[in-house]
């Protein structure tokens, strides 16, 4: 359970590392970070499943690069679900989601590791 929180807290912090990486992301707060962590899991764990499976011959045949499409498109997605995050276009959602990813790798590496 401390895991998860810990886990939460520094995807939140991803999020708010984001702007600085990609300008046209905006983010409100702390409070709404912690929202679109939230949100992006969810989506992640109930929605990429199902349309990684429906888009597997496309996904197949670009050689797995339209997984970036749809991640863009879940980003975009919790863009427009959360009030105060704002993702300004495909190629924001784009290379937004990618940021969040490496940043969130990143931290967690360093906050995250274990002894």
């Amino acid at each position: 359970m401390l895991n998860l929180l810990a886990v939460w807290i520094v995807n939140a912090l991803a999020l708010l590392a984001l702007p600085y990486v990609v300008p046209t992301i905006q983010i409100a707060g702390f409070g709404t970070a912690l929202l679109v962590a939230v949100v992006l899991g969810l989506i992640n764990t109930l929605l990429k499943p199902l349309l990684i499976l429906l888009t597997l011959p496309v996904t197949l045949l670009t050689l797995g690069l339209f997984i970036f499409v749809i991640n863009a498109l879940l980003f975009m997605l919790a863009g427009n679900l959360v009030e105060g995050f704002h993702v300004g276009d495909f190629w924001s959602a784009l290379f937004g989601s990618i940021g969040y990813s490496l940043i969130s790798w990143l931290l967690s590496a360093i906050l995250l590791r274990k002894n």
